[in-house]
């Protein structure tokens, strides 16, 4: 998708009709990609419908300043453990009726990938939800698997995926869940791991089942469509399949193998992928089958998309499917080519990790402050007395032209006109012929020639293409009290876009525009991408910021993958986390609270010992007092500040 430029500019500009929530509805596409879950109140606040437009409904904003009332202060990461049980329940109940309207004679096993999102309360929830529908789980290492065995102990029943790289202490610890009645599968990525496999088998007497993990001939769609085709990371060729086959028939060990795997990649966008690269997992699974293996499962990975921005199209942050449909197709054509070929239907696993928990978590922040071009505009009683100052450099007099001569028909010439000398401008005072206060004067002026025509843009008919970046330039910058290297890494690294909202005054028209930035110490700490009605915008619609008053925003649909990904960028930890249990009547509850990093433990993590920082410090005041700096009440006043420093929030309080 190209990006594209918000209508609602910096400055002026008012709709004619009086603004509604359902302006600021479609305004922020929250129909479109909230969908059932959130919405717009009647107050103008967000809402969140953890079970659905049937159940409660919270208001998102009560709900941040509840919290800090409770002295939990944005930013704050916010779990809704009913909407991941909602999730569940649909991807269940999507796949459930699929197999009933085709006729499809195996059974149905979601598995939830622990990488997603690795927080052990979420973890231990998608455990004990999984109870009720049957759900699995799955590993990509050593350390997730030693994870899993432990919580997965009242359960023994509950299928275990192994993926991932796996050496030789990773196959023991296979072994010995084996061993301890754990219902798991070792799933090979590459022919080495099968040796390991056979050779602890041998050594320990412990058969375990075994999986293997096929690269399909054709690569996904997507921004991961890497993750299948001939260059994936991960998975065997049917050349390697093959020797794998022979091999455990050659070891006695053939009925051990069960599953057959792939993966189509992260945030598959097009169903036609889907479609295409099931047929062919069915093909070779039929096949297997012929070989004499005795396969049962069939997983068809990862990859169910979330719809970020609601346009409904195979964009990379999009998808042009239904939950409905993806599972329509993975059992349909499963079943057409078992069917044909005269094979038993298999039961049918999915790893679908972003659409079980995307949902599930919020990002509130608040904005500290903005910086604004139309700050330092030039009024007419200012140019009238620039005209009349014979003091008044030429190129200040050019610039003062170019404003004056701003009009719906003048537009582009005044904008070039504007460039020419503010260029002539800088030069001057590059080579020492401008003052200072005549060179910021020219910067107000050119600014004040790009607002005045950006005044325009909305009722010009067509936008020349020079002028199209203009409402970006003269946008806000408002400053949000997060990291997006922390809490939205995935901004940063792949260019993923989330929903960005206030989460408040949505009664009320929003006149400005602005990129938001974090509060690290660098230039890649912005978000300068929002979802639009057909594509991207560079500003996101904003209100003005009122003196004294909180003005707050939110990202949604960030519980996968961020929470984990997250840096220490300028040694600003992990925000606050709660998960919120919400009773039938709207209210809520704080049913479990994180608290954020503090500083001396982000310290800690890279070998600072606050103990000694606070030593220092301290032998500091001691030298200051005995030289006369300051008082012993000074000093012991500063230590404690230093103190209550160390051990507090590593954000702005």
């Amino acid at each position: 998708m190209s990006e594209k430029h918000a209508t609602t500019n910096s400055g002026e500009g008012s709709s004619r009709l009086p603004w509604t929530t359902a302006d600021a509805a479609r305004l922020y596409q929250i129909g479109a990609w909230g969908g059932d879950t959130f919405e717009i109140g009647s107050n103008g606040h967000v809402l969140v419908m953890p079970r659905g437009p049937e159940g409660p409904r919270v208001d998102l904003y009560e709900l941040v300043t509840g919290l800090e009332e409770r002295g939990i202060n944005t930013p704050v990461l916010i779990g809704f453990p009913d909407l991941l049980a909602r999730r569940m329940q649909l991807l269940r109940r999507a796949f459930d009726d699929a197999i009933g309207e085709c006729g499809y004679r195996g059974a149905y096993t979601p598995v939830y990938p622990i990488k997603v999102n690795q927080h052990r309360y979420l973890v231990e929830k998608v455990e004990r939800l999984g109870r009720d529908i049957g759900a699995g789980l799955e590993v990509g290492s050593k350390p997730e698997l030693l994870a899993v065995m432990g919580m997965t102990s009242e359960t023994p029943g509950r299928l275990i995926i192994c993926n991932g790289f796996k050496e030789a202490q990773y196959i023991h610890q296979v072994m010995r869940a084996t061993q301890l009645g754990r219902n798991i599968i070792a799933v090979i990525e590459n022919i080495s791991e099968l040796e390991v496999i056979l050779q602890e088998a041998q050594t320990t007497g412990i058969t375990p089942r075994i999986g293997i993990r096929v690269k399909l001939s054709r690569a996904g769609s997507g921004r991961w469509h890497q993750s299948s085709g001939e260059k994936a990371k991960f998975g065997l060729t049917i050349p390697g399949i093959l020797e794998v086959v022979s091999r455990l028939k050659e070891t006695g060990m053939l009925d051990r193998l069960a599953l057959l795997h792939c993966h189509m990649g992260s945030q598959i966008t097009d169903i036609q992928v889907v479609n295409s690269g099931i047929t062919e997992l069915a093909q070779i699974f039929v096949q297997l089958q012929k070989l004499g293996t005795q396969l049962t499962y069939i997983d068809v990975g990862g990859g169910i998309g979330i719809d970020y921005d609601g346009s409904q199209t195979a964009w990379d942050f999009s998808t042009n499917y239904s939950l409905n449909e993806y599972a329509m197709t993975v059992v349909y054509r499963i079943q057409s080519v078992c069917d044909e070929a005269g094979i038993e239907h298999p039961e049918i696993l999915t790893e679908a990790g972003r659409a079980l928990v995307s949902h599930h978590s919020i990002l509130a922040f608040n904005v500290l402050g903005a910086a604004r071009a139309d700050r330092w505009i030039v009024s007419s009683e200012e140019l009238g007395f620039l005209k009349n100052d014979p003091s008044t450099p030429r190129v200040i007099s050019d610039l003062i032209d170019a404003v004056e001569r701003v009009g719906p028909d003048t537009a582009l010439e005044s904008y070039h006109d504007a460039v020419q000398a503010h260029d002539e401008a800088l030069t001057l005072f590059t080579v020492g012929h401008l003052e200072i206060a005549h060179r910021g004067l020219a910067d107000r002026l050119y600014w004040t020639v790009c607002l005045k025509i950006n005044a325009l843009l909305d009722q010009a008919g067509q936008i020349p293409d020079e002028l199209g970046d203009l409402q970006s330039k003269l946008s806000d910058t408002m400053y949000c009290n997060f990291s997006i290297f922390q809490s939205l890494p995935d901004t940063w690294a792949i260019h993923q876009v989330f929903p960005v909202m206030p989460i408040h005054r949505l009664d009320e028209e929003p006149t400005r525009g602005a990129t938001l930035a974090d509060i690290t110490c660098d230039s890649d700490g912005q978000i300068d991408r929002f979802i639009n009605v057909q594509d991207t915008t560079s500003i996101l619609p904003v209100h003005e910021l009122r003196p004294g008053e909180p003005y707050f925003l939110a990202a949604f649909l960030v519980g996968a993958y961020q929470e984990t990904l997250g840096d220490l960028h300028n040694l600003f930890g992990d925000t606050h986390l709660v998960h919120i249990a919400v009773d039938d009547d709207g209210s809520w509850s704080v049913e479990e609270l994180v608290e954020g990093d503090t500083v001396d433990e982000v310290l800690s993590y890279l070998q600072y010992d606050h103990r000694w920082l606070y030593q220092a410090i301290r032998r500091d005041c001691e030298r200051a007092v005995r030289a006369g700096r300051m008082t012993p009440a000074e000093s012991r006043a500063l230590l404690a500040d230093y103190n209550r420093g160390l051990t507090g929030y590593t954000y702005l309080e």
